[in-house]
């Protein structure tokens, strides 16, 4: 086994000091040898060294350079070093935190960094919360606590009694909620076309006094972070009209959410604190391993209500028991990292890393209209919309953009026009990394 871990942390060592001098998107060539990898399932055993080796051999080129310093694509963080390196630990230590009886160190771990979290993202102390796999769960474990809370004020127990016959829910949201929230609404029975949808300005804020006319029971659901522009809806206007109806308002800060931990951007986020639930990613801002994300509900009771289970084999302690507030029983240990990346960045660590991002996504706003690009958003934060002119254009481009391999970053559409997005959101990434990669932006958009 030593020897065995030795040559997984030299391989991943080895990949990690090369990532930046190979191109960020991989070869055409080394994606067709990813067919070596079809095969019939083996008959036999293999040597575990070999069975690393052909992961390095075929599998490493094969990759997409999300851990360098020039990937803006996705609003995908690289991961910190001290929090790749508890992801490992926590990987030998083979955790399940659904119990303390079963992880004493795994729900231990999940309790401090819930009360660090909540403190560092000005959220009220006490929250309940969930370690969960990302976004898209953890508006679904929030908005599931959403739900029972709104039906068990109208005598409903929805986990028992499920939704046929229920007083039906109104929800609200933005005409730019991202398409993770309007899932976890699907997958919860509330529907995905049911909702009731409010304008958004030219930046994808929700338009306060547009705000339809709400009959409880309501929920209503507020972006922190517009994932195209980086915007954020008038939470305090909105929170206090939405609580005067009775409803429960519910917040996607996915990444825009951890301008709280920013001195210089926590206005962004000003009115938020006042909702009664919060959805979060620490795999994009925090920088920690995939997959990771994050669920606070201001009524933690209201989370257990929605999440419990009950079993004789599955005994209660003094503890938080993790399982109750997440809709896992068997998960892996995500606490671990959480809490080595925020105990080795500290609040100003932390700080500095969102306001170092934020920075470079201004300078590269600044090269790319300087050098005749059209910058479409206003550029409160990491993410960049960047227009090179008509969509079979913009494509052109950010194609060789992808092809010259100095960065990456992907397309998207913004408000009926084609647009590149551009998501700073790395530790790693330096200024000349930004210099470097809009000089590639621009030299892409000058070929035609």
């Amino acid at each position: 086994m030593r020897a065995l871990l030795q040559q997984a942390a030299d391989i991943a060592a080895r990949y990690l000091e090369e990532i930046d001098r190979r191109g960020v998107a991989p070869s055409d060539e080394a994606v067709a040898r990813l067919a070596e990898l079809d095969e019939p399932m083996p008959e036999g055993p293999a040597d575990p060294a070999r069975v690393l080796e052909t992961l390095d051999r075929i599998g490493s080129p094969a990759t997409v350079a999300m851990a360098g310093r020039r990937y803006f694509g996705f609003v995908i963080g690289g991961s910190l070093p001290a929090a790749l390196a508890a992801n490992w630990l926590a990987g030998a230590w083979d955790q399940n935190p659904g119990l303390f009886v079963a992880s004493p160190i795994g729900t231990v771990l999940e309790e401090v960094s819930l009360a660090w979290l909540l403190d560092v993202l000005k959220l009220p102390a006490g929250c309940g919360g969930a370690f969960v796999t990302g976004a898209t769960v953890a508006n679904f474990t929030a908005l599931a606590a959403a739900r029972h809370a709104v039906l068990a004020r109208e005598g409903w127990d929805v986990e028992a009694d499920g939704l046929f016959g229920a007083p039906p829910i109104t929800v609200v949201i933005g005409d730019e909620a991202h398409p993770s929230l309007i899932k976890a609404l699907g997958m919860l029975g509330l529907g995905r076309s049911r909702v009731v949808r409010v304008p958004v300005d030219g930046q994808g804020r929700m338009i306060a006094a547009r705000l339809p006319s709400i009959t409880w029971p309501a929920i209503v659901c507020l972006q922190a972070g517009n994932v195209n522009t980086g915007a954020f809806d008038p939470a305090a206007e909105i929170c206090a009209r939405a609580h005067a109806a009775g409803a429960w308002v519910h917040v996607d800060g996915a990444f825009g959410l951890w301008a709280a931990a920013s001195p210089l951007h926590a206005h962004l986020v000003e009115g938020v604190a006042a909702a009664d639930s919060w959805a979060t990613d620490a795999h994009k801002w925090l920088n920690v391993p995939y997959d990771s994300g994050l669920a606070f509900v201001r009524d933690a009771a209201a989370l257990k209500g929605a999440m419990s289970l009950t079993a004789a084999y599955l005994p209660q302690g003094g503890h938080r028991e993790p399982s109750q507030y997440t809709p896992e029983l068997s998960r892996r240990a995500r606490g671990v990292e959480i809490w080595a990346a925020l105990k080795s960045l500290g609040r100003a660590g932390l700080a500095g890393l969102i306001e170092r991002n934020c920075r470079f996504a201004r300078r590269f706003a600044e090269v790319l209209r300087d050098g005749g690009c059209e910058i479409l958003n206003e550029v409160v934060l990491n993410q960049v919309l960047v227009s090179f002119g008509g969509a079979a254009r913009n494509a052109r481009v950010i194609e060789r953009v992808q092809r010259d391999g100095t960065c990456w970053c992907g397309p998207t559409e913004w408000q009926g026009r084609a647009a590149m997005r551009i998501s700073v959101s790395s530790w790693a990434t330096r200024e000349e990394d930004v210099e470097r990669s809009a000089a590639a932006i621009l030299r892409a958009a000058s070929a035609d």
